[in-house]
């Protein structure tokens, strides 16, 4: 099939130039169409629904809101996680769906269930909502509206909102791709109804009255139509508000015919919401933003176009002073990622091209298989567009040309070898060229094809992984496998066709640079070869040496997720104490801002404080997340500096700050922390239990054991307790006697402070709240509370204070929830270390210390969890891969030796990516894992190439395995260098690169390089020496195998000699196997010979020290050089007593090993009657299958003479023919099992006879019912211990007596005839030693201690085990009971009975089966059973007979 195409494709050379031609339109046409983003987003399947509750504290949010939403939805299929917080005013409730789920039909359901908890919400309270439908990478464009220098005071905030929400919003809405335009900032424009409560009392209005009144008196109506020929007339009453001075002149009630109008109680005015929020820019002033959120599944450049193109006109239509100024714009970081992935893959393409025209040696060659790489990558965007991949850093990073282009290399190679071998020197006409052509590519295609294969299915894996891991590398799988497919089809097509039309026809003869390149490569490499050759065995058990290191180095790696990006930006998030207001937190922010533009390389700092009108990050009033952008990195004052050292230079200036948490992060990596795992830090801690007091002080202990590891940042806590609350408790006592309800007093407590919606003011198509509240002044402080006046039925109009206790309390400030449970967070980034190592000592330390009361546990969260999972789903997918890898290689050589031969790349190719890893510092991380797998597959490929050519050698005669293996590297030598090259040149840019985004690529890139450095030494010094290793062994068996007419009559007569000792078999009884053991047992010879050794050691007891001789010359002087001559003899001698405790001390010890032999004659009794029992059972089972197989002989004969007759079904025949082959396999079986108990018994009885038990029925042994009174021997050797530790002490405490020396000597002085003689004693006392000495004796009285309890155990033990056996053997006496007397005789009845009803017909053979079974189950349990009675009989006697 390949062969055809390859065939057609020289032929119709035309129509494979139009189709390429073709290619090319269609990749260009796919690259303007493909959706362009920085990285995939990786946010995951959720819905956010939102509840506004302006006035529930955080427990009754919780109560109310929280928990009826969580109760609903908790029933919906597919859902993975439920997170919630609650907090004053807010719900949000965060619903996270399986992947597999449509996001819009998880939200139609979510619908259909928020309908059933808004019943379960009391009225009034809030209405829950979802969020928009976008992503973590939704926020694609952020702006500010402020205006212009000199013009800072015409506008106000509320000016600035008005704009916002009315005419850069609403012209925004309906742009494609937009789901959402949230808005920031500012104050909402409302009508506002300021009451002064004291003009109320002394009108005697109430609120309710206000309130009341504003909702009758703002309506319009109509009255259908008058018709008056020629005209109809249509009737409308225009009532509605319309201005300030409308609401001033609205009447309250009469009061003596005199109204009382709203301006006589209140002030009607232009005012704003309460507001939740703030956005801040460069530290100069208040501005009103917007952040436009993306549809889930746009393409982000174009819907960035599309808002920019809006923003052109939205700006013409406002004032001209008032610019809208965008700080976050998602196309700058598209940009630089697209740039960085274009820069990669144009180097990558030319370091490709140079190194292939390097060792191809003719430049028209590389350029043919260069022109692959273009066609290639077209194809592959062509493929992604149909898929609808979007074309970003992973799907388009990983794209290595080397990899792609390794089958036109192998084919180009093969075809430039082809000429140079058969036409030399000659000038070839195109038809021969076709040929030349066709038969270099045929020879190679199908190992071009396998490789390019086995790359492709390497990647299929990765298609497999799920969740964050699969959104971020399936894109990546996905291209790569289009590039190699595409790369697949021009090397049956393309490359042929262009090797045959423009290699050149001319063939020199002259060598090339490439030929004398190769040619000193290969002088260099074949006598390394053939040392290697010399020590294969060495070499390689140097490489496996090398492995198994690389695999502990790779167990002690460090692990984090997935490489941080690098986005240009920074988020820094900045924290002021619990409760602290929002006009603080402005302020303090505004400060962090002015620091952060003072620094050169930012460019605009945008704080956003406090949630936004849609509340999709709901922030606390006191947290703020700074939007640094900075410039880029070209235009910094020092364009070397690092964004680490930048953001470290940042935090020290923030410090200056006191009492804020300020941390540094980005802002995609911020958003998608945050939506995926709920926090915005790296890792988070998860303390999970039901008391929120409980869990806020368990907190900062966590926090406090964080701190103290290396590499975290310090730990954020999540803010649940210490909010400021003014709290009103009611008195039902005397709210009965003013005769109030708690609703209307609430009510009146909420409209009077929080406001309260009357209506709406129109102006023009703009829209505005028209609220009732107090007056600002009339609501500052406690005491406005306390004096707020609360209409009782009869009118009077009494302070708040008069029915409840108003007093300042903390309470919690948010409730977060996860799954059900109340859980708070402690979060932290990990900075210079990887997350694993430091989550792991985390865990540790967090469990030794114990702190968690009943009920309460950790989790932990953030990357660390997304890595655990990416880590046990690559635990799949790479030995998936692995396999795949394998059964293709077996496929393509049909041979297991060879498969394994080229499998052996994958760890050798292991061993360079791990050190890879080392050298540059980088911990594993899920890039890293996809850089194997991708390695894994280019290792493979250059040991297919260079076994196909060792097995093409063999076929054509070269029978010598070292002559083959050196001829055959010499042929692939440059192919080999050519792929290794190439493939791992093409990663360089990527693995060196500094660019946006280039931190996701690194490690994948350096593990690709690294593994073929080792890959290449494999294929060409490992691979080669297990060859001649593996082929070596299948030579010695192929001599052997021819030899072995010569050797048989060797065999036989040595067979013959040895047939006594091996086939010899005696029977013998229980009592003379027991006698063969106790002689001939090895054991008691090396018992036998310790007594010896004991025996001698008593000997040594009374050693007394060597002698000593001594020579001394002294009182030398000058006047006198002769001195004085002495010599003499010295000797010293211990305590007496000392010798004696030696002695008793070895005879103790010789009493031990004397008493050993009766331990050994217990143990060996036992041991031998184990075995004998145990054969004589399977002797036994024997005898019943041979039983049984004349019984089914029989009956398969009756049922095959019954089917021949025709009497009975084919079928009976079967049966019984299956049945007799069933136990005729067990019957072998058992007799295997008897060979092997011989054995095992010989063994006890040192003996070359194979013994069997006398040929009778099993005995049941008797039982011993007297214990012995004696010691059993293993207490009595016990004792004996005691006794040695006993006799110790004596040798320690004579140790302690003096020491006596003494000795004779004999002195001449010169210038005396005789000489003098004299002696000395010495007494030694152990004066400065005493404690040591004293210590020894201890330590001895210890041992005896020691050995006592050691005695008494073994009592207790023995005891226990003997009862033990006893009740073992009642046990198995029971069913040998029934069996003796009913259920052997019922066996042999139903057996008798069974076989004459099937011989006369009366039953068929599976009825006869049925019996047959039940007859054999009762035979076998009873030897079963018999069996266990034995062996506890065995068991018992041990312990009771001594």
């Amino acid at each position: 099939m390949i062969y055809k195409i390859i065939q057609f494709s020289v032929k119709n050379k035309l129509i494979i130039g139009l189709m390429t031609f073709a290619l090319i339109i269609w990749g260009v046409y796919s690259a303007t169409k493909l959706p362009l983003d920085a990285v995939p987003d990786i946010t995951n399947n959720q819905v956010q629904i939102i509840t506004s509750t302006p006035t529930l504290a955080a427990q009754e949010t919780e109560q109310l809101v929280t928990y009826p939403i969580e109760q609903s939805l908790a029933n919906i299929p597919g859902i993975t996680e439920m997170r919630s917080i609650s907090r004053f005013g807010l719900s949000v409730v965060t619903v996270v769906f399986d992947e597999s789920v449509d996001i819009y039909f998880a939200r139609q359901l979510i619908t259909e269930k928020l309908k059933e908890a808004e019943e379960n919400i009391p009225q009034g309270i809030g209405s829950p909502e979802m969020s928009p439908v976008s992503t973590g990478l939704g926020e694609i464009y952020q702006y500010v509206i402020h205006p212009k220098k000199g013009s800072e005071n015409k506008y106000s905030a509320t000016d600035l909102r008005t704009m916002q929400d009315w005419v850069v919003a609403r012209q925004l809405y309906g742009t494609p791709g937009v789901a959402e335009i949230n808005s920031f900032g500012g104050k909402l424009k409302q009508y506002e109804v300021a009451i002064n409560p004291y003009r109320l009392k002394a009108m005697n209005v109430t609120i309710a009255d206000i309130f009341a009144a504003l909702q009758k008196n703002n309506e319009n109506t109509g009255g259908a139509y008058i018709d008056k020929k020629p005209n109809a007339y249509f009737i409308r009453g225009i009532g509605l508000i319309s201005s300030l001075e409308d609401i001033s002149n609205t009447v309250i009630k009469t009061v003596n015919g005199i109204p009382v109008l709203i301006k006589d109680v209140a002030e009607a005015r232009i005012g704003s919401a309460i507001r939740y929020g703030a956005l801040t820019y460069n530290g100069d002033k208040e501005a009103v933003g917007g952040i436009v959120m993306m549809l889930k599944g746009e393409n982000s450049a174009e819907v960035v176009s599309r808002v920019k193109e809006k923003m052109l006109t939205i700006q013409k239509s406002l004032p001209a002073d008032i610019i809208v100024e965008p700080f976050v714009d998602r196309t700058n970081l598209i940009d630089r990622a697209i740039r960085t992935v274009e820069t990669n893959l144009v180097e990558g393409a030319l370091i490709v091209i140079l190194v292939l025209v390097l060792f191809l040696g003719n430049f028209r060659a590389g350029l043919i298989v260069a022109s692959a790489i273009p066609l290639s990558l077209l194809f592959a965007l062509g493929m992604m567009n149909v898929f609808g991949v979007s074309a970003n850093l992973m799907s388009l990073g990983a794209i290595d040309f080397g990899l792609i282009v390794d089958g036109a290399v192998i084919i180009v190679e093969a075809t430039l070898h082809f000429l140079a071998v058969h036409h030399k020197s000659q000038k070839l006409s195109q038809h021969t060229m076709d040929r030349a052509v066709e038969a270099s590519a045929k020879k190679m295609m199908s190992s071009a094809a396998f490789g390019q294969i086995i790359i492709l299915i390497v990647y299929l894996p990765i298609l497999s992984l799920q969740g964050i891991e699969g959104k971020m590398f399936r894109p990546m799988a996905e291209t790569v496998s289009f590039a190699i497919v595409g790369a697949l089809i021009l090397s049956l097509t393309y490359i042929p066709m262009m090797s045959a039309l423009f290699l050149s026809k001319n063939i020199s003869a002259k060598k090339t640079f490439a030929d004398k390149m190769m040619a000193k490569i290969h002088n260099f490499y074949v006598p390394l070869l053939q040392k290697a050759i010399a020590f294969k065995y060495a070499v390689v058990a140097a490489a496996i040496a090398l492995l198994t290191v690389s695999l502990l180095l790779f167990s002690r790696m460090g692990g984090e997720f997935i490489p941080q990006l690098q986005e240009g930006d920074f988020a820094v998030h900045c924290i002021l104490p619990q409760g602290t207001s929002l006009s603080q937190s402005i302020e303090t922010s505004m400060q962090a801002s002015r620091i952060l533009k003072s620094f050169p390389e930012v460019n605009t700092v945008v704080g956003k404080t406090g949630s936004a009108e849609v509340p999709t990050d709901p922030m606390p009033p006191e947290a703020t997340d700074l939007i640094v952008t900075l410039k880029p990195k070209k235009d910094w004052k020092d364009s070397d500096k690092s964004y680490e050292e930048l953001s470290a230079e940042m935090m020290e200036k923030l410090e200056m700050i006191p009492g804020v948490f300020f941390e540094v992060s980005q802002p995609i990596q911020m958003r998608f922390n945050e939506l995926m795992t709920g926090v915005r830090q790296d890792v988070a801690v998860k303390i999970f239990g039901e008391n929120i007091d409980t869990l806020a002080k368990l907190a900062p202990e966590v926090a406090k054991i964080v701190q103290t590891v290396e590499g975290a940042t310090e730990p954020q806590i999540e803010q649940t307790v210490g909010l400021p609350q003014i709290t009103i408790t009611y008195d039902r006592a005397r709210m009965a006697s003013y005769g109030l309800n708690i609703e209307d007093i609430n009510h009146t407590v909420s409209t009077a402070f929080a406001g309260e919606t009357a209506g709406v003011v129109f102006e023009d198509e703009r829209k505005f709240n028209l609220v009732a509240r107090l007056d600002s002044v009339s609501r500052s402080s406690i005491d406005d509370v306390s004096n707020l006046f609360i209409p009782a039925e009869n009118g009077v109009q009494i302070p708040l204070s008069q029915i409840a206790k108003v007093e300042f309390k903390e309470g919690p400030a948010q409730i977060s929830r996860e799954d059900g449970k109340r859980r708070i967070v402690v979060g932290f980034n990990v900075k210079d270390r990887d997350v694993e190592s430091v989550v792991t000592e985390i865990q540790k330390k967090l469990n030794d210390a114990n702190i968690l009361p009943a009920g309460y546990y950790y989790t932990y969260g953030g990357t660390f969890e997304n890595l655990k999972q990416a880590s046990s789903r690559l635990q799949i997918a790479v030995p998936v891969a692995l396999a795949l890898i394998f059964l293709l290689l077996y496929f393509t050589f049909r041979n297991f030796k060879d498969s394994i031969l080229i499998f052996t790349a994958i760890p050798m190719s292991a061993i360079g990516g791990v050190f890879a890893l080392l050298i540059r510092d980088m911990p594993f991380s899920i890039s890293a894992g996809v850089g194997f797998i991708a390695l894994f597959g280019v290792a493979v490929l250059n040991g297919i190439v260079l076994v196909s050519t060792f097995k093409d050698l063999q076929k054509s005669g070269v029978n010598n395995v070292i002559r083959r293996v050196i001829e055959g590297t010499s042929i692939r030598l440059r192919p080999v260098l050519m792929t290794a090259a190439v493939a791992s040149f093409g990663f360089f840019p990527m693995a060196f690169s500094t660019g946006s985004g280039a931190e996701v690529q690194r490690p994948l890139a350096t593990v690709v390089i690294g593994g073929l450095v080792t890959a290449t030494f494999l294929t060409l010094f490992v691979l080669p020496l297990l060859y001649i290793i593996f082929n070596s062994k299948n030579q010695i068996k192929n001599k052997l195998r021819n030899s072995k007419n010569t050797s048989f009559v060797a065999l036989v007569i040595l067979l013959c000699s040895s047939a006594g000792a091996l086939t010899a078999q005696e029977r013998i009884s229980p009592n003379d196997a027991v006698k063969i053991a106790l002689e001939n047992n090895l054991q008691y010879s090396v018992n036998s010979a310790q007594v010896n050794k004991a025996l001698l050691e008593t000997k040594t007891a009374r050693e007394i020290p060597k002698t000593g001789i001594f020579v001394e010359n002294e009182d030398m002087r000058p006047s006198d050089p002769d001195g004085d001559f002495k010599i003499g003899i010295q000797q010293s001698v211990q305590w007496p007593g000392l010798y004696k405790a030696k002695r008793k001390y070895f005879e103790e010890q010789l009493k031990f090993h004397q008493l050993n032999k009766s331990m050994l004659d217990a143990v060996i009794k036992r041991e031998v009657n184990t075995a004998f029992y145990q054969l004589w059972y399977l002797q036994d089972v024997g005898k019943l299958y041979q039983k049984l197989d004349e019984y089914y002989t029989s009956m398969y004969k009756a049922a095959n003479l019954r089917f021949k007759t025709g009497e009975a079904a084919g079928l009976e025949n079967i049966a019984a023919e299956a049945r007799m082959k069933e136990l005729q396999a067990q019957r072998q079986q058992n007799e295997q099992n008897i060979s092997a108990q011989q054995q095992q018994l010989s063994l006890f009885l040192n003996s070359q006879v194979l013994y069997l038990p006398e040929d009778t029925n099993l005995q049941k042994l008797d039982l011993e019912d007297l214990p012995s009174d004696s010691f059993h021997p293993s207490l009595a050797l016990q004792q004996q211990n005691i006794e040695i530790a006993r006799a110790n002490i004596e040798v320690q405490k004579m140790q302690n007596k003096p020491d006596f020396s003494g000795r004779i000597f004999s002195q001449r002085l010169y210038g005396m005839k005789d000489p003098i003689t004299g002696f000395s004693v010495a007494v030694e006392f152990p004066i400065f030693g005493k404690t040591a000495y004293k210590a020894k004796l201890q330590s001895a009285e210890a041992e005896v201690e020691i050995q006592q309890s050691q005695l008494r155990y073994q009592e207790n033990q023995f005891a226990a085990q003997t009862r033990s056996s006893y009740t073992e053997i009642l046990k198995a006496a029971e069913m040998l009971k029934y069996y003796e007397s009913i259920g052997l005789k019922q066996a042999d009845q139903i057996f008798d009975a069974a076989m004459l009803s099937y011989k006369a017909g009366e039953i068929g053979f599976s009825e006869m089966h049925q019996f047959f079974t039940q007859a054999i189950d009762i035979r076998k349990n009873y030897l079963i059973a018999l069996n266990e009675y034995n062996m506890a009989v065995i068991q018992y006697n041990y312990y009771i007979k001594n």
